[in-house]
């Protein structure tokens, strides 16, 4: 087990007495901004963890909601857009955060967390978190949890019902080689999206075909292998449910490079109704989540948290929508 960060590894890597640590992280007279600064910046590096720093910083509440992401990819600047218009006149700031994953990891969120609360925010709003654990000093929500137990109150979309309805609806204009693109595997989404897409099927009587399902990890330079797999087989769909909108993105991509003519060839449904969807060439038709409702309604729960209110409930499903546009036809059809 590693050595635990002490006030004087601080001290030493920040260059600056304990004493300077002290008043810099409590906010005391005597310390220029230049070496606060420093001195914080080591803190979030380190991740530095006291009763310095958890209680004594705790005592000097910030006013910051930390929204974290593992990236800023166009889920998570709807999910903003929403966690500022709520917040928008409240006496709360945002503070947006993207992860290292890439570079850190797993646990990326829980060291993120350490570097951040008690020093710079007072409650968090995590982003498809792969790690969903309580055992922060500050109060968290998560939007789209992983596919584990989560102690945490959550708020997320209807994946499983969006994902049945976007698959009935491909079975409803006549396609019966109907494949499927999943998201990441350990997110709660992505396993209720992969059943939704298996009960349709089952409840048309159509037979589950694992050669016509691939894994695309939600995002598009991820999905453009599985796309070309997938479209390039012998026996290839002629429709095929993205579980996100990038992936359906990636399908349009792989298409095209394929010489397939949508929706002439091939039917695509994709999932989130970013603003690129319907931008697409031609657009794509998706599952409509309410992005920016679930960083608001996540924003109302993380700000009655720090008011130390119980809230009414700690898991909240919101509603999707089909929205048809003019990827999709019946087999064959313009």
């Amino acid at each position: 087990m590693s050595r635990r960060t002490t006030i004087n590894d601080v001290a030493a890597a920040a260059g600056v007495s304990v004493a300077t640590v002290s008043k810099a992280v409590n906010g005391r007279y005597g310390v220029s901004e230049e070496t606060v600064a420093r001195v914080l910046k080591v803190v979030q590096e380190l991740g530095y963890e006291s009763s310095l720093v958890a209680s004594s910083m705790r005592s000097r509440r910030t006013g910051v909601i930390g929204v974290l992401v593992a990236d800023f990819e166009p889920f998570s600047s709807e999910i903003l857009k929403g966690v500022g218009a709520e917040l928008r006149g409240s006496r709360y700031d945002l503070l947006a955060y993207a992860g290292s994953h890439q570079v850190e990891g797993p646990g990326w969120e829980r060291r993120s967390l350490q570097r951040l609360s008690g020093t710079l925010i007072d409650g968090a709003i995590m982003v498809t978190p792969t790690v969903v654990s309580a055992s922060a000093d500050i109060p968290i929500v998560a939007i789209d949890p992983h596919a584990g137990r989560a102690d945490l109150p959550t708020v997320e979309s209807d994946s499983f019902a969006g994902a049945r309805q976007a698959t009935q609806y491909l079975i409803d204009l006549g396609h019966r080689r109907i494949g499927f693109i999943g998201g990441r595997p350990d997110l709660r989404s992505a396993a209720l999206r992969d059943a939704g897409y298996r009960r349709a099927l089952a409840d048309s009587g159509i037979p589950f075909d694992p050669g016509l399902v691939r894994e695309g990890h939600y995002e598009q330079k991820t999905a453009r292998e599985p796309a070309l797999s997938l479209l390039g087989s012998p026996e290839r769909p002629t429709a095929v449910f993205a579980a996100n909108d990038l992936t359906g993105i990636a399908i349009l991509e792989a298409a095209a490079e394929l010489g397939l003519e949508v929706p002439r060839d091939l039917s695509v449904v994709g999932f989130d109704d970013i603003p690129e969807a319907s931008q697409m060439t031609p657009p794509l038709t998706t599952i409509r989540q309410p992005m920016q409702t679930l960083g608001a309604t996540a924003a109302r729960m993380v700000v009655a948290l720090m008011a130390g209110e119980t809230l009414e409930t700690t898991h909240i499903l919101l509603p999707t929508k089909l929205v048809p546009r003019a990827t999709t036809a019946a087999p064959g059809r313009v």
